[in-house]
């Protein structure tokens, strides 16, 4: 057995911590997706849990408490919105230092209830301890109106990959904030606060999405989860992935390739699908790939080379 955590790493780790929980007849779809579902009398309740820890998500001298309420919140909304379900609630557990500013710990919140308001869900509650820095734990909860969830694992060979939403926009904006500018403003607000695209989430299972997840760890890392959990190979094709012409200018100055943010870059929460080929997708949907026997992620057909997003605990 591997002695630390950086061994196992974070989705060995879930998985074996998981393992001992055994999964009650009340438990739809358990572990392993964006989200849990639970069976409550005749309806069912999507259900999604996600920590943000000060300097690592966030730094307060880079983003508003505003900004990292939102944040917060989007980060769990997206996952409700990517089983293909409408999120209603959150509840927040708040680490903070001693002396935090009252005033910023209420921007806080007004962050988190205006995040909430953008898809009509409430703050209904939570709790509070000390800690050295600032920490949020935020569950979402959430309803799929009638539909069935849409899955990481029901992918197949003959779909398209297809996006809806920003890619690369927020990891843009961490490297120039991290080199001490604040500008061009569009990216570096993509990196306080995501965009996220929370109604594509049940556009999709509308559609007929046979997969989904959001874009929080990256494109590549991302896709790699549909593919595992489909049990197919997923390739990305670079001609058909934007790059403002922001980031160009970013990368340019820094001497970097945006396409690398594209590919990599996580915190955007766009909404990651795939579709049955003959389906006619709204113009927002952008194809930017494929689904095939075997296994893994490529890009233009070959493997990538580098780090595929973020990984925790690397």
């Amino acid at each position: 057995m591997p002695d630390s955590v950086s061994d196992v790493g974070e989705f060995g780790l879930i998985d074996a911590v998981t393992a001992r929980f055994p999964q009650g007849d009340g438990v739809v779809v358990g572990p392993g997706d964006d989200a849990a579902i639970i069976a409550v009398g005749s309806g069912r309740v999507v259900v999604t849990t996600d920590m943000l820890v000060e300097g690592r998500h966030f730094r307060r001298d880079w983003s508003s408490a505003r900004d990292i309420g939102r944040k917060a919140a989007a980060q769990n909304l997206s996952d409700i919105a990517a089983m293909g379900a409408r999120a209603t609630a959150i509840t927040v557990g708040l680490g903070a230092p001693g002396d935090l500013d009252v005033a910023w710990t209420l921007e806080l919140a007004d962050g988190m209830r205006d995040e909430c308001a953008r898809v009509g869900a409430s703050v209904i509650g939570g709790d509070m301890v000390s800690s050295e820095t600032v920490v949020l734990a935020i569950t979402a909860l959430g309803e799929l109106d009638g539909l069935e969830p849409v899955l990481r694992s029901g992918a197949r060979a003959g779909d398209v990959l297809a996006v809806c939403g920003r890619l690369g926009w927020a990891e843009a904006g961490l490297r120039v904030l991290s080199r001490g500018f604040r500008s061009p403003r569009a990216l570096v607000d993509a990196h306080r606060c995501p965009e996220v695209p929370y109604d594509a989430g049940p556009e999709a299972a509308t559609l007929g999405a046979t997969a989904m997840c959001d874009v929080s760890d990256g494109l590549l890392a991302d896709a790699g989860h549909l593919a595992e959990s489909s049990h197919v190979r997923i390739d990305i094709e670079r001609e058909r992935l934007e790059i403002t012409e922001a980031m160009r200018e970013v990368g340019s100055a820094l001497g970097a390739d945006p396409m690398t943010w594209v590919l990599t870059g996580g915190d955007d929460n766009a909404m990651l699908a795939t579709f049955p080929a003959q389906v006619p997708l709204p113009e927002r949907w952008r194809v930017i790939g494929r689904v095939y026997d075997g296994e893994g992620v490529r890009v233009d057909g070959a493997p990538y080379e580098g780090d595929a997003g973020h990984v925790h605990f690397s």
